[in-house]
């Protein structure tokens, strides 16, 4: 089916009747220059807004959807994650962060992919912290999405609040999500439970990075500060940061890399906080330098390895 855009230079109000015929309101935020395409197979109305041209709004989209998952990329008479594979040759990877607050490990990962250290790009930002901008449209409202302002990465709110009129499901979500050709997806802060469609849709592609050395310390309601101030009174000695997969529980998907820190006599959870941070921020570049590049393969009872990128024989 032929997919057709309207877009309308002119007053906000005008385009009222289209922007609420349909469930999806205000989903996304996108820069002027974006050329995404939304694939479904309903109609859905889509309010975009350009921080830098207020005035532009795509009205109505013709969505066509294929429901398949993205697959990695297959390399003929190579075995998966076996033998090192040059950059050159390894397509570079769309990656979807998802934040709730501050977003440090997404502006780390965001620099590292700038720099090259990670053969990909950030092409969409997920985040749940939104505040009204009017009864008609919600906007985010956190530092990590004004970071991706900034940097003309597109903004998805997810999940809406509940009082708000239109719903964006969580099949919304994956539709959107495969809009933008999204290979994986990086939880960097983000506090609501990944619903089980989106992990369906990308399997083994949900990454999510917890400040204490998993299974210890993880689970409902250990999050941020709350987690460094049960490691100080347990009296534990280290403490560190895990990045584990993503499943429909919280912190129990398989661990994929963790970083060791002290922690000292006299510490307070800020200061234990603060050396874990920065742990955090360099694992998750190593890690996500490595997914980019395909390093990741699987012992054979599931648990995961990261290949050595200077020694293809070496796993950590």
């Amino acid at each position: 089916m032929e997919t057709q855009n309207i877009v309308h230079r002119g007053s906000f109000h005008s385009a009222f009747p289209s922007i609420l015929s349909r469930k999806i309101h205000r989903a996304l935020t996108l820069p002027i220059h974006s050329s995404s395409k939304i694939h479904s197979s309903k109609w859905a109305s889509l309010k975009i807004h350009c921080p830098f041209y207020s005035d532009t709004l795509l009205t109505k989209t013709n969505l066509q959807c294929s429901r398949k998952s993205v697959d990695k990329v297959k390399y003929k008479g190579i075995p998966d994650i076996e033998e090192d594979k040059p950059k050159a040759n390894i397509r570079r990877k769309n990656i979807a962060v998802f934040v709730s607050g501050g977003g440090s490990n997404f502006r780390s990962i965001y620099e590292a992919t700038v720099d090259g250290s990670v053969h990909g790009d950030i092409v969409v930002l997920v985040t749940n912290n939104h505040v009204p901008q009017s009864m008609y449209a919600y906007d985010a409202d956190c530092g990590g999405a004004e970071y991706a302002r900034d940097k003309h990465i597109p903004i998805i709110v997810f999940p809406k609040k509940k009082d708000a009129q239109e719903v964006f499901s969580a099949e919304d979500l994956v539709i959107a999500l495969r809009s933008f050709k999204v290979d994986f997806i990086l939880l960097a802060g983000y506090l609501k439970l990944i619903p089980s469609e989106l992990i369906r849709a990308y399997p083994k592609s949900i990454l999510n990075i917890h400040p204490s050395l998993l299974p210890a310390f993880g689970g409902k309601g250990y999050y941020g500060m709350k987690v460094h101030k049960a490691v100080i009174a347990s009296g534990a000695r280290y403490s560190g940061a895990t990045i584990h997969y993503v499943d429909e529980q919280y912190d129990t998907g398989r661990i994929l890399a963790q970083r060791v820190v002290p922690v000292l006599a006299k510490d307070t959870a800020e200061e234990l906080a603060a050396r874990v941070l920065r742990e955090e921020h360099k694992l998750y570049v190593e890690v996500a330098a490595a997914l980019c590049e395909e390093r990741i393969t699987y012992r054979e009872d599931g648990v995961p390895l990261i290949q050595s990128k200077e020694n293809p024989n070496n796993y950590r």
